[in-house]
């Protein structure tokens, strides 16, 4: 095992940044990221307005989108949840709307569930389950009235397909709901799905049926119908989801027969497509499972900036995982690649980058001066912005246009500045604030130690953060920086409006100093910030002999657009004589048979290390 490793880190180094460099960056990947209108009415409902909600989901029922319908349906209710006024008030005005009461019948449904919880059956405590099953049979006159008042939709009924799930209906019930739903959209995905859950083995099914169901459907689809995924949905439950101790086994040749048909569905939709994400985020989680790395990677271009919650969600936070296992893959490829060969052409980036979000704005606040922020980062890989915020406190962000170096490429963080932060906290007593912005979304996460503390994002469209985490979230900040009293913060943390604003009023909070003007505007916040200098990234070598020098000031070596820094003589003495030798040395490792492979191999790559510093120096020269 030491050996593997010895032999695949270099391998990691040299193909490392390449492999994947077409990929969208770790900091433009958003979760769950909704249509503008969709957006936009989840806002103004979360604000007590309905209006926007109401005229959506009208568009759906008169223009019979059924699939975008039960999305949109699906998120409002998952909205009321938690601030339920904007959807009583829209009842109180129109009780008889279909709309609105679809809402309402897949809000009670969503509210069992979050009494019973997602736990398996035998974790569930009596009293969790009296209660789920009191607000399932609350909820039947409530799926009859939406039924009865769309009677062509079927979204009432895929629903109804969930209820009878949770109420542990018998077959022939079933039955009849899934004849209902089909009836009215034969081809209708969310009803599939739901129907899938039913028949699986940790429900009322079996692995078996569940995927006699899933191919059976897939067998039936019209080309480009997402049907054609939901083999890969019944190969996610058995392969993730599914109790260890479920009802036998599947042979692996219908799984291996889901990625394929799911592969030939991708082809059917434009890379970053919203409408494939869901079953592209499966299907890079079975190719990984799978080890089919290169098509992995394929997928994960595909998927662009579309991460979705599931499947991720079974391993832990989503959008990190999907980060994880994104970075896991390109790593895979550049581990398995001879050193002195190229990655396999499908997986080098020569396509087209994958298009993305919105742009991503990035800014630290580290509680400690520009100097010694400077020699803790030394070694992060990054090349830094770093200004004096007032005090003891210094403003960091990325470089803009930038490559990163190869350690940067292995952190595998959300993004790069979080990334640098998580390094250069590392060992240190004051913390950093890494603040971001994407269109009308704000966030940040806190570093200490070397550790994520704390973290949180403001967005309109989603429902408000509950008490008991966003208190947590506040006293991790008032522990960090100090403050006796953290319910103002926590007050902060739980306004869902003005994203930006709240982010501005947090960092006052916390007696940190304002935010750069340029923030949020500007592709460079530190722009138009005095004294503003740039830490360059530095080889391993030269990053171990700045630490050793104690020289901080030194190490900014130059503001931002300044040419390139002159290497002094010495540098390129030393690396032509150690040129000079190793070349020869290692053309006659190879031609002498008594020398052996492992002195050629070192010899080659320390020939190899100093030819390639001396004509990057060159060419870096020669632009400057």
């Amino acid at each position: 095992m030491l050996l593997r490793s010895f032999l695949t880190m270099p391998r990691l180094l040299r193909h490392g940044p390449a492999v994947g460099a077409d990929l969208p960056p770790d900091e433009a990947v958003l979760l769950d990221e909704r249509p503008a209108p969709l957006r936009d009415a989840l806002s103004a409902a979360t604000a007590g307005d309905h209006g926007p909600a109401r005229e959506l989901l009208a568009a759906t029922r008169l223009g019979a989108e059924w699939e975008r319908r039960s999305h949109y349906v699906g998120e409002f209710a998952d909205a009321a949840v938690h601030s339920p006024g904007w959807l009583d008030a829209w009842l109180a005005d129109a009780p008889e709307d279909p709309d609105a009461t679809l809402v309402r019948a897949d809000l009670c449904i969503r509210r069992a569930w979050s009494v019973r919880t997602g736990a398996r059956a035998r974790e569930v405590s009596s009293d969790r389950f009296r209660a789920f099953f009191a607000l399932l049979e609350d909820a039947v006159p409530v799926l009859g009235a939406a039924a009865e008042l769309n009677p062509d939709d079927p979204v009432p009924w895929r629903i109804a397909l969930t209820h009878a799930m949770g109420i542990q209906a018998p077959r022939e019930v079933f039955d009849a709901y899934w004849e209902e739903a089909t009836a009215r959209a034969p081809h209708h995905y969310g009803c599939h799905a739901a129907a899938l859950q039913y028949l699986c083995a940790k429900w009322h099914g079996s692995h078996e049926e569940m995927f006699d169901f899933a191919e059976h459907a897939a067998a039936r689809a019209l080309p480009g119908s997402k049907l054609h995924a939901l083999p890969l949905a019944a190969a996610i439950e058995y392969d993730v989801a599914a109790d260890a101790r479920g009802s036998g086994q599947v042979d692996r040749s219908r799984i291996t027969a889901a990625v394929d048909r799911a592969l030939g569905l991708s082809a059917f939709y434009e890379p970053g497509d919203p409408e494939a994400a869901g079953f592209r985020n499966e299907l890079a989680l079975v190719l990984v499972l799978a080890k089919r790395f290169d098509e992995a990677l394929d997928v994960f271009r595909a998927i662009g900036t579309q991460a979705r919650s599931h499947p991720w969600r079974y391993f832990g936070e989503p959008r990190r995982e999907f980060l994880e296992f994104r970075t896991g893959v390109r790593m895979q490829i550049a581990g398995s690649t001879p050193f002195f060969s190229r990655p396999p052409e499908s997986a080098t980036g020569n396509r087209e980058r994958t298009p993305g979000g919105s742009a991503v704005h990035l800014v630290a606040i580290a509680s400690a001066p520009p100097a010694r922020v400077a020699t803790a980062a030394l070694m992060c890989g990054v090349p830094l912005r770093i200004a004096p915020a007032g005090g003891s406190a210094s403003y960091v962000a990325p470089a803009p246009d930038e490559p990163s170096g190869r350690r940067a490429a292995l952190i595998g963080s959300e993004d790069r500045l979080t990334g640098a932060a998580n390094t250069f906290t590392t060992g240190e007593k004051w913390p950093a604030l890494v603040l971001r912005r994407t269109g009308d979304l704000a966030g940040f996460t806190l570093l200490h130690k070397g550790k994520e503390a704390a973290s949180h994002s403001w967005d309109p469209s989603t429902p408000v953060a509950d008490h008991a985490s966003a208190s947590a979230t506040a006293d991790a900040l008032a522990r960090v920086y100090g403050l006796s009293d953290p319910r103002p913060l926590t007050g902060l943390l739980r306004s869902s409006t003005a994203p930006a604003r709240h982010q501005a009023d947090l960092v006052t909070a916390l007696g940190l100093p304002p935010l750069p003007a340029g923030f949020g505007r500007h592709a460079d916040p530190l722009a138009g910030v005095p004294g503003t200098r740039l830490l360059e990234r530095r080889g391993l070598l030269s990053g171990i002999r700045d630490t050793l020098a104690n020289d901080p000031e030194r190490l900014l070596v130059r503001s931002p657009g300044a040419g390139p820094s002159p290497r002094p003589k010495r540098w390129w003495v030393v690396r032509l004589l150690a040129l000079a030798l190793f070349g020869p040395a290692a053309a006659y490792a190879w031609w002498s048979p008594g020398v052996g492979t492992t002195r050629s191999v070192l010899f080659s790559l320390l020939a190899l290390v100093f030819g390639a510093q001396l004509v990057a120096a060159a060419r870096e020269r020669c632009r400057g």
